[in-house]
């Protein structure tokens, strides 16, 4: 493990997270971006669309294929946001809060099994090693600093 770097275990990781949800999502005729917008939508206020892409990671032209496929699938409902004329919310149909609980269900499944494989003192210290990172990058600390120049 001394050999590789942490942003290849990070993204490698990633992906093999990305591709356990995938595989079960696909059974269902439908993929993890699908059930993370699920589960970032409120599911009683709705929530702006512009909202979302920022909170999921996600860039504006994905986010807008996938809640077009959602929409197309039934899963979501677009209203004029009350507040801001110009603004969207995002709101979950019946069929979108049926498919956001299996969402739910799967996510909590697998913390569920991490928990019971990984104790808690290394699994605060991923948290905290994971909040540093992201700090970090937030922050411009990686590439902005002469000392970390190569």
């Amino acid at each position: 493990m001394k050999d590789k770097t942490i942003d290849y275990v990070l993204k490698t990781t990633w992906l093999a997270v990305t591709k356990m949800y995938n595989e079960e999502a696909s059974k269902f005729d439908t993929t993890m971006a699908t059930g993370f917008a699920l589960l970032s939508i409120d599911p009683e206020k709705g929530t702006p669309s512009t909202a979302m892409g920022p909170k999921m990671g996600m860039e504006a032209t994905s986010l807008s294929r996938t809640l077009k496929a959602m929409e197309a699938r039934g899963l979501i409902e677009r209203r004029p946001n009350p507040e801001d004329g110009r603004g969207v919310l995002i709101f979950l149909t019946d069929f979108g809060k049926e498919k956001r609980a299996y969402s739910r269900e799967k996510v909590l499944i697998f913390n569920e099994a991490i928990k019971k494989n990984v104790s808690d003192e290394q699994l605060k210290h991923f948290y905290e090693v994971a909040e540093k990172i992201n700090n970090m990058i937030s922050n411009k600390n990686i590439y902005n600093q002469k000392e970390n120049s190569l």
